[in-house]
């Protein structure tokens, strides 16, 4: 099955010593042919992917300047 999943940039995360893949998830959903099946049901997924890509950008934003 397909699946979305929307982090923040891990490269613009600030360097951790030792590496982690701890990203926050913004986004993690299951998806199939249903969710395109019609206009209503596209246009839900797609702006479920707005909002998580939205937070993402955000996220990144307000890390400290140090650590871009």
């Amino acid at each position: 099955m397909a699946r979305i999943i929307v982090t923040a940039d891990p490269a613009a995360e600030p360097r951790r010593s030792p590496p982690t893949n701890d990203a926050k998830v913004l986004l993690d959903e299951r998806v199939t042919s249903i969710h395109l099946a019609d206009g209503h049901a596209a246009e839900q997924l797609v702006e479920r992917l707005a909002w998580a890509v939205t937070d993402a950008e955000a996220a990144e934003d307000r890390r400290p300047a140090l650590a871009r």
